[in-house]
């Protein structure tokens, strides 16, 4: 983005950033004409102020460019992160589903009953030896017998087809089941529309060579109404010899998750597409198919390139994401997400208004933290602070010299007058655009966080969705049922029982552990460390959920305990997800359950952290709606405590998200957060509802009660006055009041960077030294002020504030130091900022109440403004001196000023 001719190509696309650019060019050409007529009219007496003049011109045509180039780039960078995000969702959803295809393909192919089946058609094998399922001699005799081979093989088909079925049921991402031999014979599949009688396609002979699964995607005679069918394969084994004996396939509805996907985080004003696609950047699924078909050839973008994609004769904006992979799992070779947007639209939406809905104070409290959240920004209030800073000198300084008639120095007012107006529209100007480049890093931070949480409960959902398929599953498998039906469990029995369990656990990282028990409760099997079977006869499973598990009745039904400690996950928190076994030959007879524990701490953690993507500042939650935590990134906010949280936020719908600019420990902080909203039949209509709620947290720095009100006061209207004819003062801001003082008793006015701190000085309030400038003194005698030459006219300056205060004046880049003068006695106030000078009509100054002494009072007279609403304190000059220059045991009391 350094590239100007980067800033050129993205600038017509930007209308507001144009406006502002027309906006800073006219004010460029009024600073021109303003020096030109200064220097026509009154050149003698504009010379003083000429060179400043020229310096603040040349100062904001940089920042104007400053300003134009990091808007450009700031709308340019919210914008690359923002389509990043959302391609990296599409493949980091896609992996993180076709892991768990993996897994499931991997014990499906094992399954007993299965095998079973494939081996009693035979089929020659390598010898391999199976480690999983044996063979039922009962079942096996049954085959062996019979009326006819027909009837015999027509029924197991039907059996089986009925297991098919019954596993698709929980696991609905998947379209179809085949079971095939090894000589392509396709023996069992769900889809009774296109049967099939064999298949040539090579997948199966690289199942049948390999041991593990193979994953392909690409046309299919196993799918032959398929454009591309993703398939999971792997090999079968024969229960007694090991042989392999044919190929299990899993065919994953590709089209139907896509669209899944696409509609959930989809672009809500539709437009942008999201793209999947393969590693030769051909597009293989589609957010909208007529606008970029599938098959399509189209341009990538890695590297967060700020440059224009071309694709159909139409300009991009393009960002793409590989994968990084899930529990080892890379994802199909090569596939990529992508979001593309065309350029004529990326930057067309409604204006954000995230600090309209800010209290002031709490907006200016979190701008002065601009440094940390966008340092562009802050530079540029700096830079456009300073030249409004060096504007009030030149005016203040230029008004101080003009007190006399002359026609040269009415000339010279009126130029002040004009350099004033214009400095006022220049300040405004730069104002609103760094509140707009405010505005636009706050609305990206917010929609980012909004997106993210949505990420979290989705990626959730889908995981947790698995675990209650999982359950299920496992429940009805025939060895299992067996096993646990037997009155008596033999020690092979037992040990048989934790090879399953064992076996199941391996392909599933994300379990910390199985246990299945009996009707009491009591353990039979477990693969939980630190539970032994037979150790103890004590229910491992509390009454409460015993008591829904036994209530169970179809093989469809699930339960899940709540989130909270438990021994079988090491006293700490988690789900457990639970489902019944029934026996196996009394339909409906719950004999005991079968328990999984989620790995929560750990496969928590690791959905926060891949969803924060590593970005400092940030932190991401699960909760519950009573705002109990469930995971959390922040040890200061740990599993078990709460999180503060509105309740607004906490009452939104299933599926909502919102986000907002709060307080949270002292801190500014993004929230953003979604409810979770199922997936697939999961939490919606299955009968389970437990909602959690994604959380993301952006802190952008501690509380300001004082936020960046000098600046805010400093680009105030000036004008407070009526127009009049009468005493003239100059006003300025300490410690965000007015004060006011006559303008024959200031010298000049020098910006507080040029203090020179010293290590003694005349009081505790004496902040240091400042070199005013040479200058004769205004009545015809030109002897020095104070005895020492002007042009080595070294000024002790003091801090009013913390006088009146007892608290330091913080000294910012806009600070200012008065120079104040009193016979020949010469002094520098520090202000936080400059205000106006301006006559004051008699009707405006009030007499201050006495207090005390009048020579003892800081303040003899109040200025009403010009609309009666402000105060201003007029600074007794000869007390004043006298305070701020006495011991330290002479100052005096508040009450005593009149402050």
């Amino acid at each position: 983005m350094d590239d100007p001719i980067s800033v050129e190509a993205f600038l017509p696309y930007m209308r507001d950033v144009t406006k502002c650019e027309q906006s800073l060019h006219e004010l460029n050409l009024n600073w021109r004409m303003i020096e030109s007529a200064a220097k026509l009219n009154c050149p003698q007496e504009s010379q003083a102020i000429l060179p400043a003049m020229a310096a603040t011109r040349a100062r904001f045509r940089q920042l104007e460019d400053e300003l134009v180039v990091n808007l450009v780039r700031q709308k340019m960078t919210n914008m690359l992160d923002e389509l990043a995000t959302r391609a990296q969702y599409v493949i980091d959803i896609v992996v993180r589903n076709l892991y768990e295809r993996t897994a499931d393909v991997g014990f499906l192919a094992t399954d007993h009953e299965l095998c079973d089946f494939v081996a009693g058609f035979g089929g020659a094998g390598d010898g391999t030896h199976y480690p999983f399922a044996v063979i039922d001699p009962d079942r096996r005799a049954a085959v062996d017998t019979g009326a006819s081979a027909a009837a015999r093989s027509a029924s197991r088909r039907t059996r089986i087809v009925e297991r098919l079925r019954a596993y698709r049921d929980k696991y609905t991402v998947y379209e179809e089941i085949m079971l095939v031999d090894v000589h392509g014979r396709v023996l069992a599949q769900l889809d009774d529309t296109t049967a099939l009688t064999s298949s040539r396609d090579p997948l199966l002979a690289q199942a049948l060579a390999s041991d593990t699964y193979v994953e392909t995607f690409r046309p299919s005679d196993l799918q032959p109404g398929k454009r591309d069918a993703l398939i999971y394969a792997r090999r079968m084994c024969d229960p007694a010899s090991g042989a392999v004996i044919g190929v299990l396939c899993l065919c994953f509805a590709f089209e139907e998750e896509m669209e899944r996907i696409f509609s959930t985080h989809r672009d809500r004003m539709d437009r942008s597409n999201m793209l999947l696609l393969d590693a030769g950047n051909r597009v293989i699924a589609s957010a909208d198919e007529r606008w970029i078909p599938l098959g399509t050839t189209v341009p990538v973008n890695h590297q967060a390139q700020p440059a224009v994609s071309m694709y159909a004769g139409r300009e991009y904006l393009v960002r793409t994401h590989a994968s990084t992979g899930y529990q080892g799992y890379p994802g199909p070779r090569g596939w990529q997400g992508q979001v593309m947007i065309p350029l004529d639209v990326a930057f067309n939406r409604a204006r954000a208004t995230a600090i309209a809905q800010l209290a002031p104070q709490m907006a200016d409290g979190l701008l002065s933290h601009a440094q940390t959240f966008c340092p562009p920004l802050f530079e540029i209030m700096r830079a456009a602070e300073s030249a409004a800073d060096t504007i009030r000198r030149v005016v203040w300084n230029g008004q101080l010299t003009t007190g006399g008639q002359s026609s040269e120095l009415v000339r010279l007012k009126s130029i002040l007058e004009q350099i004033s107006e214009t400095g006022t529209r220049s300040s405004a100007l730069f104002a609103q655009s760094i509140r707009n480049l405010f505005e636009t890093v706050l609305a990206a931070g917010l929609r980012d966080a909004e997106s993210t949480s949505h990420l979290l409960v989705d990626l959730l959902d889908r995981n947790l969705y698995e675990r209650a398929n999982d359950c299920r599953w496992w429940a009805v498998s025939p060895e299992l049922r067996d096993l646990l039906a037997r009155p008596e469990r033999s020690a092979s029995d037992l040990a048989r029982m934790q090879q399953i369990l064992d076996y199941i656990n391996s392909l599933y990282t994300v379990y910390a552990g199985l246990i299945v028990y009996d009707r009491q409760g009591r353990l039979v099997g477990s693969t939980v460390p630190s539970l032994l079977v037979g150790a103890s006869l004590e229910p491992i499973v509390d009454a409460a959920t015993l008591a829904q598990v036994l209530s169970l009745r179809t093989e469809q039904d699930y339960h899940v305990s709540p989130f909270t400690a438990t021994p079988l996950y090491a006293d700490a928190p988690t789900f457990v997800y639970h489902a019944a076994i029934c026996h196996p030959q009394r339909a409906g007879q719950v004999i005991g359950g079968i328990g999984i524990v989620f790995d929560a701490t750990p496969e928590f953690d690791a959905m926060l952290r891949g969803a924060l993507r590593g970005k400092e500042g940030e932190a991401a939650f699960f909760i519950d709606r009573d705002r109990n935590i469930i995971a959390s990134t922040d040890p200061s906010h740990p599993i078990g405590s709460q999180l503060a949280l509105d309740g607004d936020m906490l009452a939104l719908e299933n599926g909502a998200s919102a986000s907002r600019i709060v307080v949270r420990d002292g801190q500014y902080a993004i929230v953003g957060c979604s409810v979770s909203h199922g997936y697939r039949e999961f939490k919606v209509s299955d009968g389970y509802r437990a909602d959690v709620i994604g959380v993301v947290v952006e802190k952008l720095g501690s509380v300001n009660p004082h936020g960046t009100a000098r600046d805010a006061v400093a680009t105030r209207s000036a004008q407070v006055f009526r127009p009049a004819a009468g005493p003239e003062y100059a006003t300025f801001f300490v410690k965000g009041k007015l004060f006011a003082v006559a303008t024959e008793a200031v010298r000049e006015v020098l910006p507080a960077s040029t203090l020179a701190p010293v290590s003694i000085g005349t009081t505790r309030e004496c902040v240091g030294l400042v070199r005013a400038s040479a200058r004769q003194a205004d009545s015809a005698d030109s002897a020095d002020h104070d005895g020492v030459k002007d042009a080595q006219d070294f000024v002790w300056a003091f801090d009013l504030g913390a006088f009146l205060s007892g608290d330091p004046t913080p000294i910012a880049p806009g600070s200012q130091v008065i120079v104040l003068r009193h016979g020949e006695r010469v002094l520098g106030l520090l202000a936080d900022a400059l205000h106006g000078v301006a006559c004051v009509s008699a009707d405006q100054l009030i007499p201050m109440p006495a207090t005390g002494e009048h020579d003892r009072q800081l303040v003899l007279e109040l200025i009403k403004d010009g609309d009666g609403e402000r105060l201003i304190q007029v600074l007794n000059t000869a007390y004043l001196f006298n305070l701020l220059t006495a011991p330290v045991e002479h100052s005096v009391s508040l009450a005593e000023t009149g402050f």
